[in-house]
């Protein structure tokens, strides 16, 4: 077993709704990779007792006196960030992910040096900065992953310039970010390729989610076949993998940006670099101003994440699954429907 669930006592939050805080009724929570991760302390910080879970939407049941953008009854949403020192630079440029103080939303410290407690719990309390409005057309279940797997994925399609209509995007990786870059890919007009070692993900990539092409990266004469013909590559696989056939599709000045987050270094072939003015970068989620832009996005787009719904007595089985890549492809936990009483 992974984790025993027995719900969050209200004495075990982190704090008592203050001023400038808002109290969130859990409705429903994803399950990340990095819930995963962080339940069996692959990363090597986990400070047990965790309560995982930063994908949250519900709604809003108390708001502090200095709370002015929400109101009782409001569909808000809480990702993976619920804290920075709201002072320095980053701060102040609206990128608090950034922040030399982030706090995230479990397996973290407030400032008073409290536990923070994730969204696999009936309710949560969040200083009002760190709360976002979800929009009334984009459903609660479907859009919680976007609070994680969709920002990972368009704060640097933006930031990288990856947005200009008719360039082509390669997608790495089908999964909870993958499959979630394709749609957001194709709202900006790019050209979308899915590169994938999975062959049985051709149809789903290109019937279903509708990428424009697969590419089987297991198979070497179609990853010749296509070197040098992308503009810009989004790496999102969280496994160990060769970045060289990566960089090896990407045209001059092209741009490789990887996401996904290897329990191990990966290595990074430099002459290909610079013989083709290529550039290698990373992104972590965004702030909060970004990830509002986001959601916003999406409900324009009609953009959500294709879920599995779950009960939360079903969670250890969902990890399980998650870390054999059997999810398509995210799971999220219908919290206000499987509480213990």
């Amino acid at each position: 077993m992974l984790l025993k669930f027995r719900g969050i006592r209200r004495g075990s939050l982190p704090r008592e709704n203050a001023d400038d805080d808002v109290t969130i009724k859990v409705l429903y929570c994803g399950v990340c990779h990095s819930d995963v991760h962080s339940v069996k302390n692959e990363w090597g910080f986990t400070n047990y007792p965790i309560v995982p879970g930063h994908e949250i939407v519900g709604v809003v049941t108390k708001a502090g006196k200095n709370v002015e953008k929400f109101k009782v009854g409001d569909r808000v949403g809480v990702g993976v960030i619920v804290g920075s020192c709201m002072k320095c630079e980053t701060c102040d440029q609206d990128l608090e992910n950034y922040c030399p103080r982030t706090i995230f939303t479990y397996n973290s410290l407030n400032h008073d040096r409290t536990k923070t407690y994730g969204g696999y719990s009936d309710m949560v309390v969040v200083h009002h900065r760190y709360v976002l409005r979800f929009p009334d057309n984009l459903a609660l279940d479907a859009g919680a992953p976007l609070l994680c797997a969709g920002i990972t994925v368009y704060s640097p399609m933006k930031y990288y310039g990856m947005t200009e209509p008719g360039k082509h995007l390669g997608v790495a990786g089908l999964g909870g970010l993958g499959h979630v870059a394709v749609k957001i890919g194709k709202a900006f007009g790019l050209k979308v390729t899915v590169i994938s070692s999975s062959p049985g993900k051709e149809d789903e990539a290109v019937k279903r989610l509708g990428a424009d092409s697969f590419l089987l990266s297991s198979d070497p004469a179609k990853l010749k076949a296509a070197m040098g013909t992308m503009d810009y590559i989004i790496d999102t696989v969280s496994a160990v993998h060769s970045l060289a056939p990566l960089i090896g599709l990407l045209k001059l000045n092209g741009k490789l940006v990887t996401v996904g987050l290897p329990d191990k270094p990966l290595e990074l072939p430099i002459f290909p670099l610079v013989l083709g003015r290529k550039l290698v970068g990373g992104s972590d989620i965004g702030g909060m101003k970004e990830t509002q832009e986001m959601l916003d996005f999406c409900a324009k787009h009609n953009i959500t994440s294709d879920i599995e719904l779950i009960r939360m007595d079903y969670i250890n089985t969902a990890m399980e699954r998650i870390a054999k890549s059997d999810v398509r492809y995210r799971f999220v936990i219908d919290v206000g429907n499987s509480l213990t009483q």
